[in-house]
């Protein structure tokens, strides 16, 4: 009777241990298209920072134009930004479309509505071979 409930305990931690490794990924495989877009929008619009960093290539660059001048910024300056303003949600309306999309890279325009005036982000993802990660954004004020 004590060899059975050895077995029986012994198949149960077998099939819980199972079932717990089950939800393991590998890397990359949650960055998808739309994890990419929508944790964008989140970390710009609502401050909400998690897994931005993942979602951002290492050579990504960032670019505003304000008027006639061009603004340039790397991946760590945009992070160290996204920092300052953690949890803080912006006073806008924000809608995206898709500009063009493949296999292998997507542009999708991002239009956060202020009063006032409207910030368009023009935001360049592409398949990685690690997931789906934002290699460019360029803004424009209007």
């Amino acid at each position: 009777m004590k060899t059975l409930k050895s077995i029986i305990l012994g198949l149960a931690l077998i099939i819980v241990c199972g079932v717990a490794k089950a939800n393991v990924t590998n890397e990359g495989e949650y960055l998808t298209k739309n994890y990419a877009i929508n944790t964008y929008v989140d970390a710009i619009t609502r401050g909400k920072i998690q897994g931005f960093n993942d979602v951002i290539d290492q050579e990504a660059k960032f670019t505003m134009l304000r008027g006639k001048k061009v603004l340039s910024f790397t991946k760590g300056e945009i992070m160290e930004s996204v920092k300052v303003n953690k949890n803080v949600e912006q006073q806008c309306t924000t809608s995206t479309t898709i500009v063009e999309s493949n296999s292998d890279l997507a542009v999708v325009k991002v239009d956060m509505q202020f009063d006032g005036f409207v910030r368009s982000n023009y935001v360049t993802i592409a398949n990685t071979g690690k997931g789906w990660k934002i290699t460019n954004v360029y803004s424009v004020f209007k």
